[in-house]
């Protein structure tokens, strides 16, 4: 479950550290106090895109970070293989944002990827917010729902597989199958290419070693002269003698001093060692200027090659290896061509194969979705009668449609509110008091198959009042009994049903407007209840209904 909540410099927030406990969390305030700040604060530390926009004015950067507890035992694993180990069951993910776009992101202090937030933050909460009641209204979405509900990720899986081989191999048909005409011409345009390749004789690496070669042929006198210097230093010039000379004569008198002065034995005997050695560096050096040749006419041989590489790269690729790459592809796109007739009919026969594998393994997902299908519709209606709409009829329509990524259904949920009504489109009658509370009831049948431990809904009360956000509360704290929620409402009848309490409050001062998180004890709960209830003015009666309300549901 999310434990802690730390946020610094985002928007009007400086900086809060929220606790959250086990069960129904509400979070209350002041229209413009600050909630949605405390989900964008959510969204922006599980890897969601995020502005730079949301750092408060004045700061060069902004920071959250949540720390979940008694983690699932399958996603500490999944954490573990992306290379985050916790031995005590618990996650710490942060992200710091920069006003010049840079974002520092870790998991368990470890250093991580705005992707590998996301990819773990969907199994640790899920958020659902105002925009995901309108997902209502777009009926491409709706087969998520069944699809979900109905557990066939594997099989979605297996199907897709092979849709995506099939798409493959039909556009190979329609690349192979061009007119006549076309496909003349191309066979003699790839025959050219390869032909021209092959009479290249490339060879992986050549055009780095021939380039090298060059620099040396073009530098030889240059090289000579310095070799030549060089050895002049060591042999001596002919007025003077040489390293090699000097270093003999030192190390002679050397020799001749140790006789009487033993501390003198051991620098001869290292003079001596150098003088060898710089002996063998002369006659090295000399070897080196036998091997030097220069030859005009290999220059020229190899500057005609490199320029017989380069123009091939201008066609077919920046290095010799992308070059055979490109001769490989055109060989076998020409070995296709050839074989035309062979060919299409083997391709032809793989396609209606696979067509058919395809066919069945769509068959499967449609058979598994209306199954889940009916189920589904009973479920979110039940739901939504305990949701105060008992006379709601929901009903999942299903159409056959050519095959696509998702098999060959096209999926619409359908609602009549009322006895007698025609079920008809979400989008046609669904006002947005019943959009919330059917995102509610389908997100609660959804959770039983959820792993996700937490649980976050942004104002589902939208739209409704009274004695449906009553049952609204008590559909959020059923939930909450085998999953943590967290709930931003308006709404006293689902604030008073909350385990925990967190008021979201805004203050000026000096001009700045700052925003802070507190967790309310028995008497600020009661203050705050009578707040939402009363208004402006906060009488002793409703202080004693809210007190009335909180003994009631806790």
């Amino acid at each position: 479950m999310l434990s802690t909540l730390y946020i610094e410099n985002i928007a009007v927030i400086e900086k809060t550290n929220i606790e959250f406990s086990k069960g129904l969390n509400v979070l209350t305030g002041e229209t413009g106090a600050g909630k949605s700040i405390i989900i964008d604060s959510i969204n922006a530390v599980t890897g969601h895109r995020t502005s730079k926009d949301i750092i408060r004015t004045g700061s060069e950067s902004a920071f959250v970070s949540v720390t979940f507890t008694c983690v699932d035992s399958n996603i500490l694993k999944k954490a573990e293989e992306m290379g985050f180990k916790s031995d005590d069951g618990t996650l710490i993910l942060s992200r710091e944002l920069s006003l010049n776009g840079r974002s520092v992101c870790r998991i368990n202090d470890r250093p991580t990827t705005v992707t590998t937030l996301k990819e773990l933050g969907i199994n640790l909460i899920n958020i659902h917010g105002q925009h995901e009641s309108l997902e209502l209204m777009q009926s491409d979405s709706h087969i998520n729902y069944i699809d979900n509900f109905a557990d066939i990720a594997k099989e979605k899986e297996d199907y897709y597989t092979s849709y995506k081989e099939l798409c493959k191999i039909k556009k190979q048909l329609n690349e192979n199958g061009g007119d006549r005409d076309k496909r003349l011409y191309e066979i003699d345009l790839l025959t050219f290419q390869v032909n021209e390749i092959d009479n290249a004789s490339l060879v992986a690496g050549e055009d780095e070693e021939l380039a090298n070669e060059k620099k040396l042929l073009q530098n030889s006198e240059k090289i000579r002269t310095y070799l030549d210097k060089a050895k002049s230093v060591l042999s001596g010039y002919s007025v003077s003698d040489g390293a090699c000379n000097l270093v003999d004569e030192a190390s002679t008198n050397l020799i001749k001093a140790s006789n009487f002065y033993e501390e003198a034995e051991d620098i001869s005997n290292r003079l001596s060692d150098l003088s060898y050695t710089l002996s063998d560096i002369s006659t090295e050096i000399d070897d080196l200027i036998d091997n030097l040749e220069f030859d005009p006419s290999r220059l020229e041989e190899i500057e005609q090659r490199l320029d017989e590489i380069y123009k091939l790269k201008r066609k077919y690729g920046n290095t010799i290896e992308e070059i055979l790459e490109f001769r490989d592809n055109a060989s076998t796109r020409l070995d296709n061509l050839l074989n035309y007739d062979k060919n299409m009919a083997q391709l032809k026969e793989r396609y209606n194969n696979l067509l058919d594998k395809a066919v069945k393994k769509a068959e499967n997902l449609t058979n598994l979705r209306q199954k889940a299908g009916e189920e589904f519709s009973a479920r979110v209606q039940k739901e939504m009668s305990f949701l105060d709409m008992p006379n709601v009829r929901i009903f999942v329509s299903m159409e056959e449609t050519p095959l696509t990524s998702t098999g060959k259904d096209k999926v619409e949920i359908l609602i009549s509110a009322n006895p007698g009504e025609t079920p008809k489109p979400v989008s046609k009658i669904a006002s947005g008091g019943e959009l919330s509370r059917m995102m509610l009831a389908i997100k609660t049948v959804l959770s039983a198959s959820d792993i996700v431990d937490t649980l976050i809904f942004d104002e589902v009360d939208t739209g409704i009042s009274g004695k449906a956000s009553r049952k609204v509360g008590l559909k959020l704290k059923e939930v909450s009994k085998n999953r943590q929620v967290i709930c931003v409402t308006h709404q006293v009848q689902i604030a008073s049903l909350g385990d925990s309490h967190h008021l979201i409050r805004k203050n000026v001062k000096d001009g700045r407007t700052f925003t802070d998180v507190v967790t309310l004890d028995h008497n600020g709960r009661v203050d705050e209840l009578s707040r939402i209830m009363g208004g402006i003015e906060i009488t002793e009666s409703t202080r004693k209904l809210a007190e009335e309300m909180l003994s009631e549901n806790n």
